[in-house]
């Protein structure tokens, strides 16, 4: 079936079908696992013979788990709305082809179908085509739903719902006219339930017949659609047996044509399954690769802060609350400072001001979860609408989207993961509420964020934020769970990498995402227009603060933002310099450190320990490391974390600080004990867990 709508429907050229069941390596020297032909995507241009406009059909790449590619479709299509200012959905629109047992049982068609009706979300309208084989593998319907109908999840957003008889062709044609009448009236859902059967079992080769006897002994006997629908037409005197057969002929003649093309020239064409076609963004030269900078002028970090510190004026009533906040800022930006959420505003706003459009998505996040961002003040009067200041900063600025979503993660990461694949100049933001959540999406972070480049040969920029740290807010809002990121990550662990001067760049290209885990705004400023400064694009997965949101120590300086400074791979202590006296090199990432700085400070030993700072975990910044270890060559070498042992960073960079140390000393780990749940829910066993890791972190004892 995905072949047929590759073949017919997508105009995929069978050469390229036939070429992926038996394919060569790519002369390009591309790398790639690649995945089963049929969840490959493609994508097509061709004129409607009717209106004669061109038509751009876009067929996603999905994996196996059922429905989960629903979300994406719809991110996408929301996308081709908004960069086309198509706010009705007049010109693109979006197709989702289901199967009755995943329709019914698959949770994120609920959670999708009711992003239709949040204004950032909407795509006005999509029209599904579930097709109901009557049975789910080997599963009868009688025993995976409790409604009649396979379709009756649509009834909760009152979509209209068509059960046609697939077997005939002219009320499958009547019903799917009316479909898309009601889309282009209404510009609301609406679902067709093609009622047929499944001729072969789950696949070709599996036996139905084991499970549902009756049902495929009626199958037998069934005469196909296309007999019936011939024997129609002839009847009707459309055409002739002998016209029939010479169309099948021709069909079969095409096929063969395929097959033999592909016998001949058996070298897969990669960008022939590049569902989205990034014009020139890929004819990039690798050999090439450059940065761009990501440092701003010190007059436009000052402009974007007084801005992101101004009351609206003109009779809006701020919030008391906010207005002390609004002066807190300017008090900063006086100072040349910024805390977290001054940083993520200048990475925005300096994005906007080059033309790039900013989207950051999730729950709570115009507010944000820990009452940092405010990026929508609203009138405590009710006068006025909501004021947004990215959106009010340079006369010709690109747009800036800020939506709470619904309190969906599926749904939602999937949507933004499909809105991000559109467009190569943009900046699309997720944010979990607390880090951990996310993985009610993990569907989409496994199957599509970590290897979509891998299997589909696509490029992603998506940012995912997700709220980390140890406070004592117990085991379910501590640990966004960077141990699975990191394990999904694909530098090799044992061998050491040549350096060269483009080492960090190459790193970047290399690797199927980012995995960062920042200590400072300026840092987390930086790595957020990386995003847009390198000339190709990756997944971006950042381990947010919660504490630090606040940190007064937790502050960066405009010079660490101006032209000429970058993103810091790795933070080196400034305080201690190289020597052959230093006893500890303690290497850390996140807010660990500033626990670790803070007890340093107090403590004897003080001068003879070194704090390093890893604030890109992955790709691991081997030549980074390797020159802190260089500085102090009689220290011992610690990993501290707050994590349990087994969780946390430690078993990503265990082996590559060995590689590293290249088997003249080892590195231990300070951490809290293997644990199945990431986090005590006893605050006094926190404090008490937390102050032994730092005790024994900062501990000179052998």
């Amino acid at each position: 079936g995905r072949l047929n709508v590759l073949a017919n429907v997508a105009n995929q050229r069978l050469k390229e079908i036939f070429t992926e069941f038996d394919p060569v390596p790519n002369e390009e020297g591309e790398e790639s696992s690649g995945d089963v032909k049929y969840h490959l995507g493609t994508y097509s241009e061709s004129k409607n013979i009717v209106s004669q406009r061109e038509i751009k059909l876009s067929l996603m790449a999905n994996p196996s788990h059922l429905e989960a590619v629903g979300p994406v479709v719809q991110g996408r299509t929301k996308a081709e709305q908004f960069y086309n200012d198509d706010k009705k959905g007049k010109k693109a629109m979006s197709i989702l082809l289901h199967g009755d047992a995943a329709f019914a049982g698959q949770g994120v068609v609920y959670e999708t179908f009711h992003l239709n009706d949040y204004p950032q979300y909407t795509t006005n309208g999509t029209i599904h085509v579930v097709v109901n084989n009557q049975i789910g593998f080997t599963t009868d319907p009688r025993v995976v739903r409790l409604s009649r109908y396979c379709t009756d999840v649509a009834k909760a957003v009152n979509a209209p719902i068509f059960h046609v008889n697939a077997d005939d062709v002219e009320a499958v044609m009547h019903v799917c006219y009316a479909a898309a009448k009601w889309r282009n009236t209404y510009y609301k859902d609406v679902v067709i339930d093609l009622v047929c059967y499944r001729r072969n079992g789950h696949n070709e080769a599996d036996q139905p017949a084991y499970t549902q006897p009756s049902m495929y002994q009626k199958i037998e006997k069934h005469e196909r659609v296309l007999s019936k629908y011939k024997d129609q037409l002839i009847k009707a005197g459309i055409f002739s047996e002998e016209e029939f057969q010479d169309e099948v002929t021709k069909y079969k003649e095409i096929c063969k044509d395929g097959f033999d093309d592909a016998k001949n020239n058996p070298e897969p064409k990669l960008e022939s399954w590049l569902h989205v076609p990034w014009k020139d963004f890929y004819q990039r030269d690798r050999e090439t690769l450059n940065m761009s900078a990501t440092g701003v002028e010190e007059t436009e970090l000052s402009r974007i802060g007084y801005a992101m510190s101004t009351d609206p004026g003109d009779g809006f009533a701020v919030h008391t609350g906010l207005t002390r906040m609004l002066k807190k800022r300017k008090e900063m930006v006086d100072n040349q400072k910024v805390d977290w959420a001054l940083g993520e505003s200048m990475a925005f706003a300096s994005l906007l001001r080059d033309g790039v459009h900013v989207r950051l998505s999730g729950q709570d996040v115009e507010r944000g979860t820990f009452s940092h961002r405010h990026h929508l003040l609203h009138d405590q009067k009710l006068k006025q609408d909501p004021y947004v200041a990215l959106r009010n900063l340079y006369p010709h600025q690109a747009p800036y989207t800020v939506c709470n979503s619904s309190l969906s993660e599926f749904a939602v990461l999937g949507f933004e993961l499909g809105f991000s694949l559109n467009e190569p100049l943009s900046l699309v933001c997720w944010e979990a509420q607390f880090g951990d959540f996310s993985n009610n999406a993990q569907c989409i972070i496994d199957q599509f964020i970590s290897c979509g480049q891998d299997k589909w040969y696509r490029q992603c920029g998506l940012v995912v934020l997700l709220p980390h740290g140890y406070e004592g807010m117990g085991p379910e809002h501590s640990s966004a769970r960077l141990e699975r990121f990191l394990q999904m990550s694909i530098d090799d662990p044992d061998t050491l990498p040549d350096f060269s001067d483009k080492f960090e760049v190459q790193q970047l290209y290399d690797t199927n995402w980012i995995v960062a885990n920042c200590t400072t705004p300026a840092n987390y400023f930086h790595i957020l227009r990386r995003q847009l400064a390198m000339p190709f694009r990756k997944p971006l997965i950042i381990m947010s603060p919660k504490s630090l949101l606040r940190l007064p120590e937790a502050r960066s300086s405009f010079d660490d933002m101006t032209q000429g400074t970058s993103f810091r791979r790795v933070i080196s202590d400034a305080s201690v310099p190289a020597s052959e006296d230093v006893d500890k090199l303690v290497f850390c990432s996140g807010k660990v450190y500033y626990d670790l700085e803070k007890a340093r400070k107090s403590s004897e030993n003080g001068a003879n320990i070194s704090i390093v700072r890893v604030e890109q975990l992955a790709p691991f910044p081997f030549d980074l490391v390797k020159n802190e270890v260089d500085k102090y060559p009689n220290a011992d070498i610690v990993w501290v974390q707050e994590e349990p042992k087994n969780m946390g960073a430690w078993t990503y960079v265990q082996p590559r600080i060995l590689a590293v140390l290249d088997g003249k000393k080892s590195a231990k780990c300070v951490a809290r004990p293997p644990s199945a749940a990431p986090a005590t829910g006893n605050k006094n066993t926190h404090k008490a867990q937390q102050e032994d890791i730092i005790g024994r972190g900062l501990s000179l004892q052998k």
